[in-house]
């Protein structure tokens, strides 16, 4: 539409309702991200588009490292300069454990915790000008001293915050946030303090919101939480992630259900075996290891043993040979010595583990593992999370390579790789593949035939350009 055609209230929401958010962390906040955003979307906020300035910039922070910690502020920062005279929110893990920090920044305006942030269209949209009360961003600092802290005890929390699915988010597979919080209390990390106690979503709610992403168009969704092997334990009656997957598949909502990470003792025979014989469950799990060495798990106050999660890998291999199975570490814990590393490399070596996600340990304050004896140094860590990284990339490689020459189907993802101009896709099992297509197969389950492993990127060609048939 021409701009001298708008309307009054089309070109104010043009003007003035023009958002940003930057997510940090894991999938738990780009969810609530989408979450937000939807929100604002239908409170008549535009999101802004690549290189245009924002009015509205929220930050949506992650605090799980002190590396976390600081890139968040690094946004916040950055959202200030690139916005000059924009109203600044900040919510998120970091807004809600160390407010004081964020509050040294000059130009931020609202520090939100987790309790309030789905409350953020009406906590920056007036309700008191005219004639649009329900469209106007307060941006002007008025008289006001900032920011504004809006800051629950999230310890006593016990209600699920109900978000909406992403169905206007731009994701080819929507995250959806079904159980938040955690009860574990690990010794080095800080989510339940910023996060509180497990809660979950209705049963259900959960299927509710699933079954509106297929005639929005999608074919996948994630299912996450910060502690998705607890989901339904708080419900009262209580129930469990297994039922809830019996009957998601019982309902059959969508193509494709994945599940983000799982707790090793929490990922029993009983889901590995439905996710075997349900074609609706993508072959897909994540396991946070952290250590393989027995005494710095127990340190970690993680509840299993290095035994336990080799006998649960082994028995994905063994009901499930294509399943991609990614593997969380933790390195430098304080008292991991040479030998208590080389038992994590090893374990993880001899087992068929798919690719690894590394992390180095970084001292959390308000942690136990804070004040533990016996730091690992910084150089060292660095070296032993290169060995590490090698062998999670070894692993990858060969698990890419067992696939060659195989057909498999993959969901074509919104975007085209940069790098090659490829479509991308993903498949069941966790595999990117490249191939060469038209945009209209963009959000599209095709079949595909895996060619080649080239400079670390899996290609393939579409069933459509070849002369044999697709054999799932």
């Amino acid at each position: 539409m021409d701009g001298h055609k708008l309307g009054p209230v089309s070109r104010l929401q043009n003007h003035f309702l023009k958002f940003s958010i930057t997510t940090l962390g894991c999938k738990v906040n780009q969810s609530e991200s989408d979450a937000m955003a939807h929100q604002l979307k239908n409170s008549g906020c535009y999101p802004v588009h690549p290189k245009e300035k924002a009015n509205l910039c929220i930050i949506n922070t992650c605090t799980v490292t002190q590396k976390a910690s600081m890139q968040s502020r690094q946004a916040v920062r950055k959202a200030i300069r690139s916005n000059p005279g924009a109203r600044i929110i900040v919510t998120g893990c970091y807004a809600q454990t160390e407010p004081d920090e964020i509050n040294k920044i000059d130009g931020v305006h609202h520090i939100i915790g987790h309790t309030d942030k789905f409350k953020i269209p009406d906590i920056v949209l007036s309700k008191e000008k005219e004639p649009y009360p329900h469209l106007i961003i307060v941006l002007s600092k008025e008289k006001e001293p900032y920011p504004h802290l809006i800051r629950q005890n999230i310890l006593s929390e016990h209600h699920f915050e109900h978000t909406p699915a992403a169905v206007s988010g731009n994701r080819t597979r929507p995250f959806l946030k079904i159980q938040d919080g955690c009860d574990s209390f690990c010794t080095y990390c800080i989510v339940p303090y910023a996060r509180g106690r497990s809660r979950s979503m209705l049963i259900e709610n959960v299927l509710k919101n699933i079954k509106q992403l297929k005639p929005a168009g999608y074919h996948e969704v994630v299912l996450t939480g910060v502690h998705l092997g607890a989901y339904g334990l708080d419900l009262s009656p209580k129930t469990d992630l297994t039922e809830l997957l019996n009957r998601i598949c019982e309902s059959n909502p969508i193509d494709r259900v994945r599940l983000s990470s799982i707790e090793p003792h929490e990922l029993t025979d009983n889901i590995v075996r439905l996710v075997a014989k349900a074609d609706i469950f993508c072959h897909h799990f994540h396991i946070p290891l952290q250590s393989g060495d027995d005494l710095i798990l127990k340190k970690m106050h993680r509840p299993y043993t290095r035994s336990l999660f080799r006998n649960q890998i082994l028995k994905i291999n063994e009901l499930l040979p294509d399943a991609a199975i990614g593997v969380d570490t933790l390195i430098g814990f304080p008292g991991e010595t040479q030998k208590a590393f080389e038992n994590t490399l090893s374990l993880i070596d001899e087992l068929p583990v798919t690719y690894l996600h590394v992390f180095p340990f970084s001292a959390r304050k308000g942690t136990p593992a804070s004040r533990y004896p016996k730091p690992v140094d910084s150089k060292t860590i660095k070296v032993r999370c290169k060995k590490m990284r090698a062998l999670g990339h070894r692993k990858k490689m060969d698990f890419y390579k067992k696939f060659t020459g195989k057909p498999v189907e993959i969901l074509i993802e919104d975007k085209r790789d940069r790098s090659t101009g490829l479509l991308k896709g993903i498949t069941s099992n966790y595999i990117p593949v490249h191939v060469n297509g038209d945009d209209h197969l963009k959000n599209t389950l095709v079949p595909v035939k895996i060619d080649k492993i080239k400079n670390g990127k899996v290609l393939g060609t579409l069933y459509s350009h070849l002369h044999e048939p697709f054999e799932s």
